[in-house]
């Protein structure tokens, strides 16, 4: 797939727009040899960083958008007809994405303005760090000097506003890759790349991650994890309180885009450049010195629930109530 990336990464320097319609198999490679699968995972995210760069330093607008594959529906209702489970999935992707109400523009331009709300309050504290706590999960994580916190609409350096996710129900930003420390355990299953990753839990050392462990798909985790020194550093936090109306649907979709934006998540892996208060004229050198990372990969993965408490936490270890049960507080 060089071939395809090196041309991918080549039409974004030329300011080209990003559009990927994703409808995949979340078990399609969960029978094969977890080192082949690990090792094509690596050479495919090598190949990709280019443009990964591109796409996570806001560079150019883009958006994910998703179609009711038939083996995907089939993972989301296992218990229907074929064609009864594609139209579901159909229905659920159309109610998450808020295009199956009488007007879906404005209904978005008022949940991006709700977005936009709750990262000007987190902006406004600008907080050192969020501490979690909740059933196998007492975590901490820094955030990065200079972040700035990001959701909904987006403009991009060439000037166009976009919403890179559709749905989106998270307010994000970039954590420091050297300030997370404790242990975090999952609240959803992990579909990456057609292989599902269940029960992860893992533990940060000095933003490191020094120890993990999953109950399904463990090895192919660990083999995540030695992509490159960035994959066991965070590059992403996210905010997404319990009653999304993903989480609301109470469908596990086996699919990130949906699953991420029904609970709080993390991601390993290379930040989000943009997420400075002055991404845009940051250099490489520059946003690592401030606490962004980098790497091949960036994997998102859910932490919330409705029995996770977030604390922001000031510089002088003052605190203010985040989340509490999952919601805003």
């Amino acid at each position: 797939a060089g071939w395809l990336y090196e041309g991918m990464a080549k039409a974004f320097s030329n300011n080209a727009a990003r559009l990927a319609v994703r409808g995949e198999d979340p078990s399609l490679l969960s029978a094969q040899d977890p080192a082949k699968v690990a090792r094509a995972n690596k050479a495919n995210s090598m190949a990709y960083q280019p443009a990964l760069e591109k796409i996570t330093g806001f560079d150019i607008n883009w958006n994910i958008v998703a179609y009711p594959d038939l083996a995907w529906a089939k993972q989301v209702f296992p218990g229907d007809a074929d064609d009864v489970a594609v139209v579901k999935l159909a229905d659920a992707i159309f109610a998450a994405s808020r295009v199956d109400v009488e007007d879906p523009i404005g209904n978005w331009r008022a949940h991006n303005a709700a977005l936009r709300s709750r990262t000007e309050w987190l902006n406004g504290h600008n907080f050192h760090a969020l501490h979690f706590t909740g059933p196998g999960t007492d975590l901490t994580v820094g955030l990065a000097d200079g972040h700035e916190w990001m959701g909904g609409a987006s403009t991009a350096k060439n000037g166009i506003t976009c919403n890179p996710n559709i749905p989106t129900e998270e307010v994000f930003t970039t954590p420091h890759a050297r300030r997370v420390e404790g242990h975090v355990s999952s609240t959803k299953p992990l579909s990456y790349q057609g292989t599902l990753i269940d029960d992860i839990s893992v533990r940060f050392e000095e933003g490191r991650i020094v120890e993990a462990k999953a109950s399904k798909g463990e090895d192919v985790l660990k083999k995540v994890l030695d992509t490159d020194e960035g994959a066991r550093r965070l590059g992403e936090v996210a905010l997404v309180p319990h009653s999304s109306p993903i989480s609301a649907s109470g469908l596990l979709f086996f699919n990130t885009l949906f699953d991420e934006n029904a609970a709080c998540h993390i991601a390993l892996g290379q930040c989000y450049s943009k997420c400075f208060v002055d991404g845009a004229s940051l250099s490489q050198d520059e946003i690592a010195a401030r606490g962004g990372n980098k790497s091949f990969i960036h994997i998102d993965w859910m932490i919330g629930s409705d029995k996770i408490d977030i604390d922001g936490v000031h510089k002088d270890g003052a605190r203010v109530p985040v989340m509490r049960k999952g919601e805003w507080a």
